[in-house]
């Protein structure tokens, strides 16, 4: 019979995967809404004030788990030093993202193959973040995405990108995102 500990965090577990997943579908919902022609409101989203305070936690855990995914984001995507994947991405890589290949070689791949190539790695994170959530094995992340109005050409919108990392021995292991299906350039 496991004891109390066993089954408690068992259901923290459980619950905590239940509770990033409700959130997450939230968010891609009211990101994907497309509100009716006769309204014209929308609060624009905005970055935090203080990103870089957003990727820390008193928790240890946490705050590694958080600090991988920002180097993640600024060493790798931002600055593009895939030659440093194998210090944040554990080597199986699960990818739901139906652009780019599980495994970390090919995610490597991929992003090369997008022309990514190493630039001086920025003091402070670059992307607008909104938010980070941590809890358990996952870190989630959202971020300010700037698109083209479908209906007003030449004009932009505001929505929000989400990032969901299940994180495995100090690495991020799995990644979820809500990327559509794309041409990769030159196909």
């Amino acid at each position: 019979m496991p004891s109390t500990n066993d089954t408690s965090s068992t259901w923290t577990r459980e619950n905590t995967v239940k509770r990033l997943e409700i959130i997450a579908i939230a968010c891609a919902a009211l990101a994907g809404v497309t509100a009716p022609a006769t309204v014209s409101a929308q609060e624009a989203v905005v970055a935090a004030p203080n990103i870089e305070a957003l990727f820390t936690d008193r928790n240890r855990t946490l705050h590694r788990n958080k600090q991988v995914v920002y180097h993640i984001m600024r060493d790798l995507l931002e600055a593009g030093h895939w030659d440093e994947a194998h210090r944040y991405l554990t080597e199986r890589y699960i990818q739901h993202n139906p652009n780019v290949p599980s495994g970390r070689q090919g995610v490597v791949d991929f992003f090369k193959r997008l022309g990514a190539q190493p630039k001086p790695v920025p003091a402070k994170l670059l992307t607008p973040v909104v938010q980070v959530i941590a809890e358990g094995d996952y870190v989630m992340v959202a971020t300010v995405s700037t698109l083209p109005h479908p209906g007003k050409p030449g004009t932009t919108f505001t929505t929000t990108w989400l990032d969901l990392f299940r994180m495995k021995d100090g690495k991020a292991d799995e990644h979820w995102d809500s990327a559509p299906i794309f041409v990769m350039p030159g196909k």
